[in-house]
């Protein structure tokens, strides 16, 4: 779309509309014609010098020993069935870890719940050894306890409120609920709600 890299860094770091919008103002597509935020303009220099650094370190006085690199992961794939969304906190507790070791390994797993259907994932090293009993049994009290935690909207509600009213974070209840803030919301729809007390 911007037909270089250099513009195409400067759109990531600045935003596309943004840049598209000095360009037009400024008449120019040469990113090193453009005057841009100071950020940025340092930004496309700090990309180039660790690119040169990391290409050829000991020209740069960088000489690095195999103890300076970090080690490779460790882990375990497995394979987890779906049959509807499920958190992927529940995925961590199966693996006897936390939901950020799980992002950590599944960088390409966005958001915070696993959608319906087969996935392939990577957990820490050894704690594949019973997690299918484990995560069997996650689901089942998950599915158990959902019933429990729905809150039933009333005229009136909105989210702010109804956050206040179960003393829960605004954002959890709309992470919980895979809330879109430009949809609004309405008498008679149903949320989840984890009960303060419950939360580790």
């Amino acid at each position: 779309m911007l037909g270089s890299w250099t513009l195409s860094a400067a759109a990531y770091n600045m935003g596309e509309e943004g840049l598209e919008a000095e360009i037009m103002v400024q008449q120019t597509r040469d990113y090193y014609r453009l005057y841009l935020p100071l950020e940025t303009q340092r930004f496309i220099f700090r990309i180039l010098s660790a690119k040169l650094i990391l290409s050829e370190p000991d020209r740069f006085g960088f000489y690095l020993k195999d103890t300076d690199y970090y080690p490779p992961l460790e882990f375990d794939r497995i394979s987890i069935d779906c049959f509807q969304e499920i958190p992927l906190s529940l995925v961590a507790k199966a693996s006897k870890t936390d939901f950020k070791a799980i992002k950590d390994l599944n960088p390409e797993i966005r958001g915070h719940y696993l959608t319906e259907g087969t996935h392939s994932i990577l957990i820490p090293k050894g704690s594949n050894e019973g997690f299918n009993e484990r995560y069997k049994k996650l689901v089942k009290e998950y599915e158990r306890n959902r019933t429990d935690r729905i809150y039933i909207i009333k005229e009136g509600d909105n989210l702010s409120s109804i956050a206040d009213k179960f003393d829960v974070p605004l954002a959890a209840l709309i992470i919980w609920n895979r809330l879109d803030l430009n949809k609004p919301i309405h008498p008679g729809d149903r949320l989840i709600i984890y009960p303060k007390n419950k939360l580790n």
